[in-house]
């Protein structure tokens, strides 16, 4: 972790100064991205069909209960299982921003669908094990309910995973993740921290993957106050959280040493695309890696998150070559 330098700080507090009242609430606004409201359960695999799932209660790596999914491929169970996670502030179910506030005040009013991805998976014969990280969904919470964009999440990673690895049939599964944004952050930091328990894994989808700074430093300045950086990651610390710069791909990438297939919005709103994804993506210590970019849109909700929802082949294509 860098930290926040006594220099920072003392920049921070002199900002806390000077700030007018309405853009030291902007600063608040955008801090409070790391205690966003929960995402519901809208809904679950029956929506589309998949049979014999079942409901899963797996212990993290520091006791936290995570709510899951169990969906075996279509047809019956297979030997090829995908531990799937999700980004912030959603579920396994996706994201409620089209069933209105408070969700729809967040970024894009706008449904992410991440159970027809279950579906294009297990109708190509993956089972799929998938959970809400802690502080998300239904699974407990910890840590004051702040997301620490992996700095706690990767406990989640290494719980879901030693659970796989005790149990009795999926312990003989090939294994593949998809591990996006707050997820690929968590993971990257769960196989840094543990890197002997991933080592049987074959590849990883990783779509998504932020670094806070670049998401903080864009949406303050369509704000008007990207000069109060210090003062954003101050407000967090105040709530028992990070600075940006350890809520960071970027910073647990270079442990990352698996096949991995990412894909980023190009123009993205939220984020300094393409030098941020790039970033993170050159900084990944995988030999075999590609990077796909979604082009035409800066929808990162809407377009990034539902794309494999829309377009699987390409992801279905990479997870085949690894894991047939």
């Amino acid at each position: 972790m860098t930290g926040t330098s006594k220099e920072q700080m003392q920049t921070a507090l002199e900002q806390e100064k000077v700030i007018s009242p309405e853009d030291h609430a902007k600063v608040k606004a955008l801090a409070g991205m790391v205690k966003m409201p929960r995402s519901f359960i809208f809904k679950n695999p029956n929506e589309y069909g998949m049979e014999k799932w079942t409901d899963l209660s797996i212990p993290s790596d520091d006791g936290t209960p995570l709510e899951a999914w169990y969906i075996p491929a279509k047809g019956g169970e297979s030997n090829k299982l995908i531990i799937f996670n999700h980004a912030l502030p959603m579920c396994r179910a996706g994201y409620p921003g089209h069933l209105g506030k408070p969700w729809s005040d967040f970024i894009e009013p706008v449904e992410i669908d991440f159970v027809i991805q279950y579906k294009h998976l297990t109708d190509a014969g993956f089972n799929v094990l998938t959970y809400d990280l802690r502080n998300h969904g239904q699974s407990g919470a910890a840590n004051g309910g702040i997301c620490g964009i992996g700095q706690w999440e990767w406990r989640d990673c290494v719980g879901v995973k030693k659970f796989v690895d005790a149990h009795p049939h999926l312990s003989k599964m090939k294994v593949a993740l998809y591990s996006q944004c707050l997820g690929g952050v968590s993971q990257y930091a769960a196989i840094t921290k543990h890197p002997e328990l991933f080592e049987n894994v074959l590849c990883m989808c990783s779509p998504l993957v932020p670094n806070m700074t670049s998401v903080f430093g864009k949406l303050s300045k369509a704000q008007g106050i990207e000069q109060y950086q210090e003062l954003i990651d101050l407000e967090i610390l105040k709530m028992g959280g990070y600075a940006a710069a350890d809520m960071s791909g970027k910073l647990w990438a270079p442990n990352v040493k698996l096949p991995v297939l990412m894909w980023q919005v190009l123009d993205d709103a939220i984020i300094d695309n393409p030098d941020d994804a790039q970033s993170t993506f050159n900084a990944l210590g995988s030999e075999d890696k590609e990077l796909f970019w979604i082009e035409g849109t800066t929808k990162r909700f809407e377009d990034g998150y539902n794309w494999f929802g829309r377009q699987p082949e390409k992801v279905l294509s990479f997870l085949d070559k690894y894991i047939s």
